[in-house]
């Protein structure tokens, strides 16, 4: 009797025991997040501590609320990630490298660990570097994750990272122990996406399945349990509809990693990848969605159980105190960028009743918010500089959001525009200018156009230009006729012959600029452009390019896009008579740059 009790007392023991290794868990994860931490578009009708009474999304606030009431419900582990680019989009950068302010805000809201993608190298390595250091020494921060990072042994310019990986402060992995699982993470950082880190350098990435294998094997050796990446790659659908993408790659190549959590694509994904038994999961951008996924971890094996995106908008009220720390922060972002150069977060700019966008994944030929931009830049710089210029562009890879119908403040025309910074104290790319012949004018205009149909984003938009494209043209000999319009009007021929040595300028972000050095490469070696300056001299630095706005003054008065924007649509008439500049109705449908011949 006795030994029958024990053996039916061992079988229960053995029962609950093998009901305990099933576990329930959530993870909670966001994106491409740059930045957002107010909810849009535009701002001044964000009311994130009310219900129902505006049509912005996201914002921090919001997503604090969810994390907590997500964590608050379910009774098992939560995990709150973040898979990379959560800086840069906002004015709210322009201090990070002073206050650190993000990456305790996202620690406080709850964040477990996040990532590094290529915007955060946006001001360079050491820059990053300070922004990191900023927030540990201003209080604690989420593990940051860094993957694939080598570091360059003769270069100094990535020394301060490397320092914040020996001590601790950033890392490759990280394992973390919750109700007594071990959850192992690691990041990567993808290969398009380093192509797009332009100024990571000397800092570099290895190759992402090499480093995950490597990885995977060294948490499976420190045992954990589940092991996640948080992969800065992203997926995308191919030519038959079907997802692909880096991180698609990587699940089929890679074996161990449990989950990944992907980023960079922006890709708003309504269910998960599965490859290989592998759940990709990745949750759109700017904070629109909180992705949840939910699973059950057994004998060994995650399997998904359900996954939704938590929509971030008006239906839920944001936290108070998450508020409050952002609104302090928005008036230090007024105080110490705004009000130096006469803007107030707050003040209107202009309106308008009808949207401009310009969507690298939809119509782009069809923009009209493109060209706007480009005709800013064209008027700000003839109206300012002596000797003016005759073309401006501007890529789709550049222009980060769209003018939503309502009253635009000064960060709703900042988030249009909103990459790099100078060497002065206003955020923004300089402007630059660069001198080129009618020939390498026509060749640059080909390239741009064929490396589009490739990379949506190198299509560009053009103001102060109008050319006459024949499509069914032979490789390079597409354009037919160039018309540049001066600032009075007027139509100036553009003779592209070799012998025609007629000097014309072209102005557009630094960073833009920069890739017309790689023109020879991208046409595999057809086509050389060489960047000039008034008198015909080639710019060995492109630094040597950057507009000076004012010459009166000493140094260089930096020009940058949003400002053009700022100026141009103040320019605009007030046609409803409130007192605000409204959009100019031409602007309403797409205007063109490129026409069939002899179409005029």
């Amino acid at each position: 009797m006795k030994k029958t009790i024990s053996v039916l007392i061992l079988f229960l023991l053995l029962l609950n025991l093998q009901a305990q290794t099933a576990q329930k868990i959530v993870i909670l994860h966001t994106n491409d997040i740059h930045s957002r931490l107010i909810g849009y578009a535009p701002e001044s009708n964000y009311t994130p501590l009310t219900l129902n009474d505006d049509k912005t999304i996201g914002g921090f606030a919001r997503i604090a609320t969810i994390i907590e009431n997500e964590v608050k419900s379910n009774s098992g582990t939560t995990l709150v990630i973040d898979a990379g680019d959560f800086l840069m989009g906002t004015l709210f950068q322009e201090l990070e490298p002073t206050t650190g302010f993000q990456l305790r805000l996202m620690k406080t809201i709850g964040y477990d660990v996040v990532c590094i993608g290529n915007h955060e190298f946006d001001f360079g390595d050491e820059k990053l570097a300070e922004m990191v250091s900023s927030a540990a020494k201003g209080g604690e921060i989420p593990p940051v994750l860094l993957g694939n990072a080598v570091f360059d042994k003769k270069a100094s310019g990535d020394d301060a990272i490397e320092q914040l990986f020996s001590s601790g402060t950033m890392g490759r992995k990280f394992i973390m122990e919750k109700n007594g699982l071990k959850i192992g993470f690691f990041s990567l950082m993808g290969k398009v996406a380093d192509e797009n880190a332009a100024y990571a350098p000397p800092l570099k990435f290895s190759n992402q399945v090499r480093c995950a294998r490597k990885l995977v094997g060294e948490l499976e050796n420190e045992k954990c349990d589940i092991i996640i990446c948080l992969s800065h790659s992203g997926v995308g659908l191919d030519k038959k509809g079907e997802w692909a993408g880096e991180d698609v790659e990587l699940a089929k190549k890679v074996r161990g990693i449990d989950i990944i959590i992907s980023g960079h694509t922006h890709t708003k994904l309504e269910k998960p990848i599965m490859v290989n038994g592998i759940p990709v999961v990745q949750a759109g951008e700017y904070g629109q969605y909180v992705g949840k996924l939910e699973f059950t971890f057994d004998k060994g094996k995650v399997t998904v159980d359900n996954y939704s995106l938590l929509p971030v908008d008006d239906r839920t009220a944001g936290d108070p105190r998450i508020n409050q720390l952002i609104e302090d922060q928005k008036k230090l972002v007024n105080d110490q960028i705004l009000k130096p150069i006469g803007m107030d977060y707050s003040k209107p700019v202009a309106e308008s009743d009808f949207l401009l966008e310009c969507n690298e994944m939809g119509d782009i030929k069809g923009s009209n918010l493109g060209p706007l931009v480009a005709d800013a830049i064209h008027s700000y710089l003839n109206n300012h500089t002596t000797n003016g210029i005759d073309v401006s562009m501007v890529a789709v890879g550049v222009i980060r959001d769209k003018i939503v119908p309502g009253i635009q403040s000064a960060p709703d025309i900042f988030r249009i525009m909103s990459m790099g910074e100078g060497k002065d104290n206003i955020p923004g790319y300089p402007l630059s200018r660069i001198y080129i012949t009618g020939k390498e004018l026509k060749s640059v205009l080909e390239i741009l156009q064929m490396a589009s149909k490739s990379v949506p984003d190198n299509y560009c938009y053009y103001s102060g230009i109008r050319a006459e494209y024949n499509p069914k043209g032979g490789l390079l000999n597409k354009i037919k006729k160039i018309d540049i319009i001066d600032r009075t009007g007027k139509t100036i021929d553009v003779d592209f012959s070799k012998k025609n040595k007629t000097l014309y300028s072209i102005a557009a972000n630094s960073y833009m600029l920069e890739f017309v050095g790689i023109i020879k490469k991208m046409s595999f070696g057809l086509i050389n452009v060489v960047p000039k300056d008034a008198t015909g001299k080639v710019i060995a630095d492109m630094k040597g390019a950057v507009i000076d706005m004012d010459e009166t003054r000493d140094g260089v008065q930096e020009g940058k896009e949003w400002l053009a924007i700022m100026e141009y649509l103040s320019s605009m008439k007030d046609t409803n008579g409130n007192g605000i500049p409204d959009v100019d109705e031409k602007y309403r449908t797409a205007v063109q740059t490129f026409f069939p011949p002899d179409s005029r």
